[in-house]
This record gives structure tokens, C-alpha cells and sequence, in this order.
């Protein structure tokens, strides 16, 4: 049996979506640092700085599932407690990203984005030293905040720091880029690091990363954030989505190991409903709700949550079995696996970079058409993976699963910012990104579960079972291309194109 390690265009404007006039009041011009607040633009180097910090959040998923073996013998523990390294991460990231990205708008996207850096880095720096497991857990459980602060406090820099139209549809091709890449890369860089240094190096590789964001961030970045009688948290909503989210997480997380009838399952499953709900009765009854009704009537944010859930699904999922299906099935080390995927890292950030053109050739519904038919025939052709006879993954496959992975995020991240006020950016950003988390999470515990599935019950070869998991990533995918088929069709009759 095999090993898996890790769980990892523009709305109608109507009452809900018009974009209002600038937030920020002149008399919240400026913060202690004397920045100009508001909705300026980055530079080109406040871009990038945005950009490397999203990556290196993202990268961290990946990146750390390489070194979990080297974890495990180095520090004497159960496969099951050194799953939590992963685990650990998945919860606090998840569970916090729409707590953080409320924050930032009420309190300063920048100043979030800074205080994620510096607990994010100094969580790795506590990682990479670890002697003991316990330590070594809590330090990915406060890395995860830190990564929940950045994630969409990140996203919203974009949004608000760019006007809506090509320059931000540009950045954000960047941005989907930037996240597409970093699951590719950290399975190469993981590799690397683990098998010249130290499974310590791929935490503390963030270390000195992160020292430069926080020497950068403040002299690079625009700050932006509600008028001062516009800041109140709903901290009872606050706390009952973190908790919602949060044991939904880990009882995907679960899946995989115990089955989807465990108590470890279906206790959290029921957690997790019963703190959904009473969420859903604190916003109706808050004067100022975490989450305003009038955002969860937004279609075009609805499509892109739908399409950035079912994203995370087929990249968390084909990720964490071709990693396996390559070192188990094709015998290769990890660090010829991270090569080997890598070619879908590159298409990503050349789709990236090219965004901004399709998008004016095409339109984003479109593009988001065309990417996840993409996609979708992608998955078709790696349903044939070559069993242990064969000698590599079929580079086309890759190919057209990195182009639609990246230009369904960015398409997605446009559709889901256009037409919202700046003051709703941050939480935006992180209900985007908790889309896409918890699909990443349902993905690395679907399609290796159905994989064992099939070995098990066909008791057939490893690669019968991978074939199957794809076949899993391909009905993801054909799903999330009928969702932008709809809002394609829908678009005429609500001014989208």
C-alpha cells in the first residue's frame, strides 16, 4: 500500500456590488509610519514583495511534505504523530484565513500582511530548531496563523492597490501564478533541501525570506483600511467561523487515515455544522456582521468560491499522487519527481504572465472556459499514466493541467474582487482562499483514498489505482468548466463578459 503525506469579469453592479468611493477618510491618511494610506498603487517592487511573500505560504505545503520521512526517523515518532506537522498547519491556516482577511480591512492590510511575516517567520525559525515533536507541531500551528494573516491580506493588496481593469487583472494573473508555482516548486525545492542539507532547512529557508519582507513591507507597500467609526469586529462570528472551518479541515484531514465513518470524522463533521449554523444565526442578528448578506448574494463571487474549491480539489489531490505515483510506481527519487511535475509549475507562470492579454482577447468568463477545459483534458490524458515499465509522465498532461490550474485561479481571484467595495477586499481575499484550502484538503484525501480503493478492491497494480485518482481530478474539473460554462452564458444577460 502506498504512503501519502499531507492533506495540503466584472459582478452586475447593483445595491450589493457598486463600487463606493474610496474608503479611507483623510483623516486615516496616514499610519505611524507616515505611508500614504488608501488605494495608490504598489510599485513594481511592492508588487513583488506581495508576490514572494504569497509564495512563500503557498510553497510551504508542499515543500514540508517532502522532509515529513527525515521528520519522522530523525525525531523517533509515529507516522501518525508526524502527520500533525502537516495536519497541524492545515487547521490554523484554514480556520483563520476569513478572521484575517476581515481583520486587515479594519485594521490595515499592510499592517496584517507585517504581522503575518513576522509570526510566519519566526514560527519557521522555532520549526527548524524543534528537538522535540510537541514543539515542533506548535510551531506549525502558529506558522498557519501567521500564513492566515498573509494569505489575504496579500490578495487584497492587490485589489485595492490596483484599480480595477488590466493592471489589476495583470497583478492577479501574477498572484495566480505565484500560487500555482509554489506547490510545484516545493516539491523540487523540498527535495533538493532535504536531500544535500537537512529536513531543519525547509523551515528555516523561510527565515531570512521573511527578515527582508519585514525590512520592506513598510517602505514598499500602501497602507489601506476602513475610517476609524468604520472598525468593528464581529468577534462572535469571528469565532464561530474560525471554529466552523477549522474541524471541517481536520476531519477532511482525517479521511484518508481513519476512514470516513470514524469518530475522527464524523465528531468534527458535526462540530463543524453545528458551528456553521450558528453562524449563519449571528450574522442574521449582528448590527455588523462578519460576512454582509449582501456579499453572499454576489453571483460572480458564489462562481468563484465554486470554482476555486473545486481548483484546490484537483491540485491538492493530483500533487500529493504524483509525488507518489512517481517515487513508488516509476522509482525515482523525490528530487526527479519535483523535476518531473515541474514543467506544470513553468505553464503556470507563463500562464500568469500572460492573463492580462487573454483576458482582453477572450473576456474572464472565457478564460475560464477555455483553462479548465483545459484542465480537463489534461486530467483525461494523465487517467493513462504508464505503469512501472514506463519512463516518465506524459508531458502534455502536465502541460494542460498547469495552464488551466493558473488561469483558473487568476480568473477566478478577478471575477471575485470586480465590483467589490474596497472595504470588503480583505474578507474577500479570505473567503477566496479558504475556498481553495479546504479543496486542497478534500483533494490530498479524495483522490489517494479512492487510489487505495481501487488497489484494494481490484487488487491490482499501484498504477490502476493512480489512474483511478485522476480520473477523480478529471470530473473535478469538468465540473468546474460547466460552473464557467454558466457564468459564460449567464454573462450576457447580467453585463459580464
Amino acid at each position: 500500500m502506498k504512503t501519502y503525506a499531507g492533506p495540503t469579469a466584472p459582478a452586475t453592479p447593483d445595491a450589493a456590488t457598486t463600487r463606493p468611493r474610496d474608503d479611507t477618510s483623510r483623516a486615516d491618511q496616514h499610519d505611524h509610519h507616515g505611508t500614504a494610506a488608501g488605494t495608490g498603487e504598489h510599485g513594481p517592487l511592492g508588487l513583488a514583495l506581495i508576490l514572494v511573500a504569497a509564495f512563500m505560504v503557498v510553497l510551504d505545503f508542499s515543500i514540508v511534505n517532502v522532509a515529513l520521512s527525515s521528520i519522522q526517523r530523525e525525531l523517533a515518532v509515529s507516522a501518525a504523530t508526524v502527520q500533525w506537522v502537516v495536519t497541524a498547519y492545515a487547521i490554523a491556516f484554514g480556520g483563520l484565513l476569513i478572521l484575517g482577511g476581515r481583520a486587515g480591512d479594519l485594521y490595515g492590510r499592510r499592517r496584517l500582511f507585517l504581522a503575518g511575516i513576522s509570526v510566519f517567520t519566526a514560527a519557521s525559525l522555532a520549526g527548524g530548531l524543534a528537538r522535540d515533536p510537541i514543539l515542533l507541531i506548535a510551531a506549525r500551528v502558529v506558522q498557519g496563523s501567521g500564513a492566515a494573516m498573509v494569505a489575504p491580506a496579500a490578495l487584497s493588496l492587490i485589489t485595492t492597490g490596483f484599480a480595477e481593469g488590466p493592471r489589476r487583472t495583470r497583478a492577479l494573473g501574477l498572484y495566480g501564478a505565484t500560487a500555482s508555482v509554489g506547490f510545484v516548486a516545493g516539491q523540487v525545492l523540498g527535495g533538493v533541501l532535504v536531500q544535500f542539507l537537512s529536513w531543519r532547512s525547509v523551515f528555516l529557508v523561510n527565515v531570512p525570506v521573511g527578515l527582508a519582507a519585514m525590512v520592506l513591507a513598510p517602505r514598499v507597500l500602501r497602507e489601506s483600511r476602513l475610517t476609524r467609526s468604520g472598525r468593528h469586529l464581529d468577534t462572535s462570528g469571528a469565532l464561530l467561523i474560525t471554529l466552523a472551518v477549522g474541524a471541517l479541515v481536520f476531519a477532511v484531514s482525517q479521511t484518508a487515515t481513519t476512514g470516513i465513518d470514524s469518530v475522527n470524522v464524523l465528531a468534527p463533521l458535526g462540530l463543524s455544522a453545528l458551528a456553521g449554523t450558528a453562524f449563519a444565526a449571528n450574522e442574521h442578528r449582528a448590527s455588523d456582521p462578519l460576512v454582509q448578506p449582501a456579499l453572499l448574494r454576489n453571483r460572480a463571487l458564489r462562481d468563484a468560491t465554486t470554482l476555486m474549491l473545486l481548483l484546490g480539489l484537483w491540485n491538492g489531490g493530483e500533487m500529493l499522487v504524483l509525488s507518489v505515483y512517481l517515487q513508488q510506481v516509476l522509482h525515482v527519487s523525490p528530487l526527479e519527481a519535483g523535476l518531473s511535475i515541474a514543467p506544470q509549475g513553468i505553464v503556470g507562470l507563463a500562464t500568469g504572465l500572460l492573463g492580462a492579454r487573454l483576458t482582453r482577447r477572450l473576456g474572464i468568463q472565457r478564460v475560464l472556459v477555455v483553462t479548465g477545459t483545459a484542465a480537463t483534458a489534461g486530467f483525461a490524458a494523465l487517467t493513462q499514466l504508464p505503469g512501472a515499465d514506463g519512463s516518465h509522465l506524459p508531458l502534455v498532461a502536465v502541460t494542460l493541467v498547469g495552464f488551466g490550474t493558473a488561469g483558473m485561479a487568476f480568473g477566478s481571484m478577478v471575477t471575485a474582487s470586480a465590483g467589490i467595495a474596497d472595504r470588503n477586499q480583505g474578507l474577500v481575499g479570505g473567503v477566496i482562499n479558504t475556498s481553495r484550502q479546504l479543496g486542497a484538503a478534500m483533494g490530498a484525501a479524495l483522490l489517494p483514498t479512492v487510489a487505495d480503493a481501487v488497489e484494494r478492491t481490484r487488487r491490482t497494480s499501484m498504477a490502476v489505482g493512480d489512474r483511478a485518482a485522476m480520473l477523480a481530478g478529471l470530473l473535478a474539473a469538468a465540473l468546474a468548466t460547466l460552473v464557467a460554462m454558466k457564468a459564460w452564458y449567464r454573462a450576457p444577460r447580467h453585463g459580464i463578459t
